[in-house]
């Protein structure tokens, strides 16, 4: 089976899934932890290299504060979940805005993890302007006097997969999504399993991926 290098993961559905169950809105982020890591490590067992999870976005701060807290603090409960493992990880985001968690900003520049292994890439107060904005000035200007945050070092994107069967990028990394194939999963994130990432995978493999060839 042809596996894709890069995995871009949008983890969509946690507040449908928490209404759905019963729950406060917000509550729906912290089920959305043991999945991410669940996802992790089934990706490297079938020898995925590089993994982008977006946790959120500059949009998503618009939401009532209850919910922007919650996923704040998802976001860096899920860091901490990663760091458990073998990774060299970075968090891409505007952390000049006051909605980046400065639990965070150690991992602004990659880190290797417990000797370091796969590609993790999370998107923390990711916005896709802002993003364009930097890449673009860093491209023109010396990096010595300019030095800001960007996804410029993120390689190409081979497959996303987004849950909560929703069919849109939302913004997600536009430069390294360029020719990704797109797989939506009905299924909200909380309920994830290792059967979506293997029948997203069957369904990569039958693709005719030609790069615009």
């Amino acid at each position: 089976m042809r596996i894709p290098s890069h995995i871009g993961v949008i983890p969509d559905g946690n507040r449908r899934w928490a209404k759905d169950k019963g729950f406060n809105k917000e509550d729906g982020y912290q089920y959305g932890l043991k999945p991410g890591l669940e996802l992790l490590k089934k990706a490297r067992d079938y020898g995925v290299k590089e993994i982008t999870y977006y946790g959120f976005t500059v949009d998503n701060c618009k939401r009532p504060s209850i919910q922007q807290n919650a996923f704040k603090k998802a976001c860096i409960d899920a860091v901490d979940l990663i760091s458990s493992e073998g990774t060299s990880l970075l968090v891409i985001g505007n952390t000049e805005s006051g909605n980046f968690p400065k639990e965070l900003l150690d991992y602004t520049k990659r880190k290797d993890i417990n000797g370091g292994g796969i590609k993790v890439n999370f998107l923390v107060n990711y916005g896709w302007e802002w993003d364009i904005g930097n890449i673009a000035n860093c491209s023109s200007l010396k990096k010595s006097i300019y030095d800001r945050i960007n996804s410029k070092d993120i390689s190409r994107i081979d497959l996303i997969v987004r849950w909560g069967n929703m069919r849109r990028l939302s913004g997600f990394l536009p430069v390294q999504s360029v020719y990704a194939d797109f797989y939506v999963v009905e299924e909200m994130w909380p309920d994830f399993s290792g059967v979506h990432l293997e029948e997203a995978f069957n369904w990569y493999n039958r693709q005719d991926v030609t790069l615009g060839g």
